[in-house]
């Protein structure tokens, strides 16, 4: 699974807002989320993702950053192994 928009669901802290500062047609703008671009995007995305998938990561699931691969010897369990993915999801 490719979850390269989970950069965008990570809220900003509010103090941190204004260092995103960037001039658009409208004036000052800021992100209120993670942008893609940020120098600690990925570092930060990935804790997240361990953090999230600790009790599946080596066993059930392996996460590289925004890329994640369920996996399971026995093809009746694979669905299980999903399911619970997507609660933590």
């Amino acid at each position: 699974m490719d979850a390269f928009l989970g950069y965008h669901q990570i809220p900003l802290c509010p103090k941190d807002q204004e260092n995103t500062v960037f001039i658009s047609n409208r004036g000052l703008q800021c992100y209120k989320v993670t942008p893609f671009e940020l120098k600690n995007a990925g570092a930060r995305y990935q804790r997240l993702v361990n953090k999230l998938f600790e009790p599946l990561i080596g066993q059930k699931m392996e996460v590289y950053v925004d890329d994640m691969i369920v996996k399971n010897m026995l093809d009746t369990k694979h669905g299980q192994d999903l399911w619970k993915t997507f609660d933590i999801l």
